[in-house]
C-alpha cells in the first residue's frame, strides 16, 4: 500500500461525481459503476451510447483536470478489501499499471476482448488491462507568434525561447508518463540535465495540459507541451494556437523516436460488485465502435486497430498517428516513474 500512498499525490478529495453513484433497489440489478479520469465530455458521450445500445445505467466517478488519475487510483486501491468499482477506464496507462501489480484488476478479464494479436505493450502480460484508443504528447505553439516552433525537447533548452515555454505539473496525468518514459529513454541523469535547461530556461508550469493551452492563447507564454485533444480544444474555442508532434532526432543527449502515444486503458475490478454487466462495459470501452467514435470525435484519439487507422484515414492527424510502427513499453517506463518524480521534484518543483 506504501507505494499508493506515495503515488497519492492528488488523494481523493479531488474526485468528483458526473452521474450519481447511489442506487436504489429496482436499479441495482441494470447499474454498472464505472471510474474514469477521461475527461468528462468524451466519457459521457461514449457512455450514453452505450447506455443507448444496451438499456444498462451507469454511475460515474470521474476525476479533476489537475490532478486527472491519481486521486481514483487512491481510491481504487483503498477499496480493494471491498470494491465499489466493476470498470476502471483511465486516460493513460500509468496508474493501471500500479492497480494491476497491486491485484485490484482481475487477471485474463480482458484477453477475449480484443484481437489475439492486440499489441503486447497494449496489455498486461495476464491480461487484466487493455490500452485502447491513443492521444499523442506535442509541442502547442502560438500560430500567430510563433512562425516556425520547435519540434524536439531538445530545442526547448535554446535561450531563444527563455520565458516562453510551459507545461502542467509533472507530478499528474500525462506530464507525469512523459516524465517517466524519458527518464526510461534518456538515462536519469540525462533526464535531469535536461529539467535542469528547462528550468534554466524559465519553464512555467501549470495545473494540466488545457490550462498550458490556454497560457499559450492568452500569451503569458508562447510554446508548451500538451496533449494533442487539448490544442483541438483550443483551436475549437477560436484560439490561435496549433501543435507539431515530436521529430525525429540524434541528438547526443536527448534524442527523440518521434511522436510520444498515450493510451486510455480499460479494466475490470478484481470481485467487481457487477461482474457481468462490468464485462459488458469493458466489452463496449474497447471496442471498435468506441475507438471510432473518439477517433470522430473533438479529442480525435487514434486508434489501436490498423483497420481503422486506414479505412479512416481521411482524418488529418498526421502521417506520425496513422502509421504507427512502434508503441512504448509502459511498464517498462512506470519503473522509473518515481526517480523521475524525485528529479522532477529536486529541479523543478522544489524551491
Amino acid at each position: 500500500m506504501d507505494l499508493f500512498h506515495r503515488f497519492a499525490i492528488g488523494c481523493i478529495c479531488s474526485l468528483v461525481f458526473f452521474g450519481g453513484c447511489s442506487r436504489n433497489d429496482s436499479q441495482q440489478d441494470q447499474t454498472v459503476t464505472l471510474y474514469t479520469s477521461v475527461d468528462d465530455e468524451f466519457a459521457q458521450l461514449v457512455i450514453d451510447e452505450f447506455t443507448s445500445k444496451t438499456g444498462i445505467s451507469v454511475d460515474v466517478l470521474g476525476d479533476t483536470e489537475a490532478t486527472k488519475t491519481t486521486g481514483l487510483v487512491t481510491r481504487i486501491a483503498a477499496e480493494i478489501e471491498h470494491p465499489i468499482a466493476d470498470v476502471w477506464w483511465s486516460s493513460e496507462p500509468m496508474g493501471t499499471i500500479l492497480l494491476d501489480q497491486s491485484g485490484a484488476l482481475a487477471p485474463d478479464a480482458m484477453r477475449s476482448l480484443v484481437a489475439e494479436d492486440w499489441p503486447s505493450t497494449l496489455h498486461s502480460k495476464n491480461w487484466s488491462w487493455v490500452g485502447t484508443a491513443m492521444r499523442a504528447r506535442v509541442i502547442g505553439y502560438a500560430n500567430d507568434r510563433v512562425l516556425t516552433p520547435p519540434t524536439t525537447l531538445a530545442q526547448l533548452t535554446d535561450p531563444t525561447y527563455r520565458g516562453r515555454i510551459g507545461m502542467a505539473r509533472p507530478q499528474f496525468g500525462t506530464t507525469r508518463i512523459h516524465m517517466a518514459m524519458l527518464a526510461d529513454r534518456w538515462g536519469i541523469d540525462a533526464f535531469e540535465s535536461w529539467l535542469r535547461a528547462i528550468k534554466e530556461n524559465n519553464i512555467r508550469l501549470y495545473d494540466g495540459n488545457a490550462r498550458v493551452v490556454a497560457a499559450i492563447a492568452m500569451g503569458e507564454i508562447d510554446i508548451g507541451l500538451t496533449d494533442t485533444d487539448d490544442v483541438w480544444a483550443g483551436q475549437r474555442n477560436g484560439w490561435n494556437v496549433d501543435l507539431v508532434y515530436e521529430s525525429q532526432t540524434d541528438h547526443p543527449t536527448w534524442d527523440s523516436t518521434g511522436a510520444t502515444l498515450i493510451p486510455n486503458t480499460v479494466a475490470i475490478i478484481n470481485d467487481a460488485p457487477n461482474r457481468a454487466l462490468a464485462e459488458q462495459l469493458a466489452t463496449f470501452l474497447v471496442s471498435a465502435n468506441t475507438e471510432r467514435m473518439l477517433y470522430e470525435s473533438s479529442t480525435h484519439n487514434t486508434p489501436v486497430r490498423q483497420s481503422l487507422r486506414e479505412t479512416l484515414s481521411a482524418m488529418d492527424l498526421g502521417d506520425d498517428l496513422l502509421s504507427i510502427d512502434e508503441i512504448p513499453d509502459y511498464y517498462r517506463a512506470s519503473q522509473k516513474v518515481r526517480e523521475a518524480m524525485d528529479a522532477c521534484e529536486r529541479v523543478l518543483i522544489s524551491p
